[in-house]
């Protein structure tokens, strides 16, 4: 609140739109959509940077998508326009959303169509964005395998699945993401069947702490 009055009080309306963008992703953490993409349809209203809402239209989409309800026209609408928001970018980004990338494009927008059930252009997005990704965002890297993870699964695709998700842990403990750590904490009970795999056991000890024998 504090952050919020002093950008008003500056009149940096992008950067106000930043911060309640930032309490609507806490929000959709907490599967609080509903709260999520009020906030967010407000933080639009005061966004004027490409960059920046390029970046609310494409966490709109996701809470759009990830909703009990799924909003499907209107998510991909959003998409849409985050793509059309990012190709009128340049290069005087505000500070708090400069990293806004053809990265983060690519796998918001695969998540987004996992959610919604087109697991398979999803998959290549997904696949694209890791790759576009720089060695600089590991933590980022860390939570595009996760998603990775997460299509595989839904092509029941174990082996590469597992090998997502171990990547993921293992990136996420050395770097000190908990966030990361949580996402494929979150996947683990979808592994569990298939425990007789040699990569899925190797992923339910890692995730446990407990070292394979």
């Amino acid at each position: 609140m504090a952050a919020l009055h002093n950008t008003h009080a500056l009149g940096d309306t992008d950067r106000s739109a930043g911060l309640i963008s930032d309490l609507a992703y806490q929000a959709a953490w907490r599967n609080d959509h509903t709260l999520a993409q009020d906030l967010l349809g407000h933080a639009l209203t005061r966004a004027r940077h490409p960059a920046a809402r390029s970046l609310l239209h494409l966490r709109l989409a996701r809470s759009l998508a990830a909703s009990p309800a799924p909003a499907r026209r209107a998510a991909l609408r959003a998409v849409c326009a985050a793509e059309h928001d990012l190709n009128r970018t340049g290069a005087d980004r505000p500070a708090w959303c400069s990293w806004m990338s053809e990265a983060d494009l690519a796998v918001d927008t695969g998540q987004t169509l996992l959610d919604l059930g087109d697991t398979r252009p999803a998959r290549q997005l997904l696949t694209q964005g890791e790759h576009l990704l720089p060695a600089t965002r590991d933590k980022t890297r860390g939570i595009f395998l996760a998603y990775q993870a997460a299509n595989h699964l839904a092509h029941h695709d174990i082996e590469p699945a597992a090998h997502a998700a171990t990547a993921a842990l293992g990136l996420a403990r050395r770097i000190h993401a908990p966030r990361c750590e949580q996402l494929v904490q979150r996947l683990t009970p979808a592994f569990r069947p298939y425990a007789h795999h040699h990569a899925v056991e190797r992923l339910l000890h890692l995730a446990g702490d407990v070292r394979p024998t």
